[in-house]
């Protein structure tokens, strides 16, 4: 064809396209599709991330390091940022100036300018630029810790479907399809990359995409390397035996480096247990003498320490330490992947055939507030009437105000102590109630789901079974679910039998209907693939369908005994942790708060005698020794700020634990701190009340001597 004539079809189909999309930016209809999935996929605070570097770009543009500067780039197409490395190094300085200059303002006009808090600022502004400078490779390496708690899933999905089908692109489109987070964007990313010719095959894209993987995660290269290979292989045999050499690989290894990761972890957890639990709460007990020999340490200085500085270094090394964990499994939240089970995050009423539903965050609100209410009582009764005290003895008052040279300092009664527990108890109830309540149902659900999972293999096994004898499919349910009746896979299995054979469905309607389909009572993923291969083998005939089935059953059992492994390997470090989070630190927490209490205690009622004693006798040496006793802090506020520090310290333990353990699994997260919180919280109430009391009275016999 001559070149003009190419070039007037070239140019009457743009005139056409042009009209067609009425002026609109070619470039940006052909990326909306991707937006959409990757705004549905992307957490919210990347988005508040993305706005804040794209605006901190336009007001003070600063160019990163250019040593970091591929790395950098690396790290924001890991996570699918849409900003540049100058907005993420723009951000990194500017937000943290920012915070030095508006608090330092702050302070020198409504406080007088303490020097403490000045500091506090300007360090932690200075900690800010440093943490902000490493915040893309910080949420690269989540974004890769949860995706790689799916990557045997994934190779497990893909040998699944190349087994019946030797086609890379839908094999991959069907692990999209079953996996969830950053994976399954990730896959899509790779489809989508193709479609819009960035690369001119799936497998070229495939391999820009694992180049990310390769310093990290080099088992999932090398595995889906092998599943590639299999499309070359001209013996049937051969391929299969390809491909599951491919999960074998994926298996094995992943066992081998978290058996490495188990043995490098008992260092960290160590020195992680020591500076972030033992050291400060030990340091709880010479704290009342330095508050009282030191009139200037106020509890706003303890304030900080123990519930801003200490908390963030604790949970920065947590963080660290899960940064290093190799791949593994996690489950995932089974209230987002189905739309239907949101409303089971709130707490169930059930009513007849009627459900109703209450708000876990109203009740949880609402708790905290008539907590911590009642816990600042003092506060409120001390300021409604300044005289106002009940005296039950001389160690036991509710309010015990003392007049310093700074003012009205207070309370420092026992009772006061005793009511200040529910304060930090509305903090662990409330936050308990709020965690514990949104993932309950959904937990419950789960759990009987994970139980059809442990024996779907061998169900599986059967179905195969049956299916290879010749037995049509719809006939082959119903004969495994009378052979494992009142078992949960005999239920699934009866379930769709009884599609069939009662409402006359399809066995694809049976399974797959959005109404009746038995995965809206069974809402697993490992389940739902399994049942997709099924439905893809079977059009391809029964021995087909047969051999795809007992495959997957194989592949289920070997994924399960792998993953007990994996949980025996972490068992020791895990049990201690564990037994720290539910009883050693809020135990000793509470005996150090009642150790405080009686110190305080002693230190006070010494002052006041003293005092007297220089009246009573005159002595004017006496005043060198009553200055010398402060007032101190009183135990109200040092039991809030000491109540709060352990309920940070047991959430930040149990995210550590369960993400050593399950990876990243927000809804087994939530229920653990839901259980620990209350659990942890009651119990450090009911040791330090127990504890204050028995010492004070101690305290009390001896002064009274």
């Amino acid at each position: 064809m001559p070149e003009k004539e190419v070039e007037d079809l070239l140019s009457k189909y743009k005139e056409r396209l042009r009209n067609e999309l009425e002026g609109q930016d070619l470039e940006r209809v052909t990326s909306r599709e991707y937006n959409e999935f990757k705004n549905e996929l992307l957490p919210r605070h990347f988005s508040i991330y993305e706005k804040a570097c794209r605006i901190s770009e336009k007001l003070l543009k600063i160019d990163p390091n250019k040593k970091k500067l591929k790395e950098l780039q690396r790290s924001i197409e890991t996570c699918h940022l849409n900003i540049t490395p100058q907005g993420a190094a723009s951000f990194a300085m500017l937000f943290p100036l920012l915070w030095m200059v508006l608090g330092s303002v702050i302070i020198l006009t409504m406080f007088n300018a303490p020097l403490f808090f000045m500091m506090f600022f300007i360090i932690s502004g200075l900690a800010m630029m440093v943490i902000f400078g490493k915040l893309p490779f910080f949420l690269a390496n989540s974004w890769r810790l949860e995706a790689s708690n799916q990557m045997v899933m994934s190779i497990f999905y893909v040998v699944t479907y190349m087994r019946h089908t030797s086609n890379l692109e839908n094999a991959i489109g069907f692990a999209a399809e079953h996996l969830t987070g950053p994976l399954a964007l990730d896959f899509k990313k790779v489809l989508w990359d193709t479609e819009t010719e960035k690369f001119s095959s799936v497998k070229e894209s495939m391999d820009h995409y694992l180049e990310s993987w390769r310093d990290s995660n080099g088992e999932f290269v090398e595995s889906f390397h092998l599943i590639v290979s299999s499309l070359y292989e001209g013996s049937e045999s051969r391929r299969l035996d390809m491909l599951d050499k491919s999960l074998d690989v994926m298996l094995e290894e992943t066992y081998e480096k978290m058996l490495h990761y188990a043995q490098n972890l008992k260092n960290p957890i160590t020195m992680l247990h020591m500076l972030g639990i033992i050291l400060p709460i030990l340091g709880l007990v010479i704290l009342p003498l330095v508050v009282s020999f030191m009139s200037d340490v106020k509890w706003y200085h303890l304030l900080m320490l123990y519930n801003i500085i200490l908390p963030v270094a604790v949970f920065y090394l947590g963080k660290n330490i899960l940064s290093k964990r190799p791949t593994g499994y996690g489950e995932s939240d089974i209230s987002k992947d189905n739309p239907e089970m949101k409303k089971y995050r709130n707490i169930v009423i059930r009513l007849g055939s009627q459900e109703f539903f209450i708000s876990a965050t109203a009740v949880a609100v609402l708790m905290f507030l008539l907590l911590f209410n009642l816990g600042m009582m003092p506060v409120y009764m001390h300021a409604a009437s300044p005289e106002f005290d009940i005296v039950l003895g001389d160690w036991l008052r509710l309010l015990d105000y003392q007049e310093t040279d700074r003012g009205i300092v207070g309370p420092y009664g026992l009772g006061a102590a005793l009511i200040s527990l529910l304060v930090t108890l509305s903090f662990a109830v409330g936050g308990g109630l709020y965690y514990k309540l949104k993932s309950h149902n959904i937990m419950k659900i789960r759990e009987e789901t994970k139980k059809l999972e442990l024996e779907f293999s061998s169900a599986l096994f059967q179905l195969g079974n049956r299916l290879g004898d010749g037995l049509p499919p719809e006939i082959a349910f119903s004969r495994v679910a009378e052979t494992m009746k009142d078992s949960p896979a005999g239920k699934f299995f009866e379930l769709v039998s009884s599609n069939v054979n009662m409402m006359g469905m399809s066995v694809n309607d049976a399974i797959f209907d959005k109404e009746h389909g038995a995965l809206v009572y069974f809402p697993s993923r490992i389940i739902q693939s399994s049942m997709k291969v099924l439905s893809e083998a079977s059009k391809k005939g029964t021995k087909i369908a047969a051999q795809a089935v007992i495959n997957i059953s194989r592949y289920i059992k070997e994924m399960h005994r792998v993953d007990e492994r994996l949980k025996d390997i972490l068992e020791d470090i895990i049990s201690s942790m564990k037994s720290q989070i539910k009883f050693l630190t809020p135990v000793i927490a509470g005996i150090v708060i009642g150790i405080t209490s009686m110190i305080t205690t002693i230190i006070l009622r010494l002052n006041e005698q003293m005092e007297n004693l220089k009246v009573d006798t005159g002595v004017g040496g006496l005043s060198a020794m009553t200055e010398l006793f402060g007032k101190g802090i009183p135990t109200f506020h040092f039991q809030i700020i000491v109540g709060i520090y352990v309920v940070q310290i047991i959430a930040i333990m149990t995210i550590l634990v369960n993400g050593i353990e399950n990876g990243n699994d927000r809804l087994n997260e939530r229920y653990l701190l839901g259980t620990n919180l209350i659990r942890s919280g009651f119990l450090y109430c009911i040791v330090a009340g127990i504890i204050m009391l028995i010492f004070n009275m101690i305290a009390g016999q001896i002064m009274t001597l």
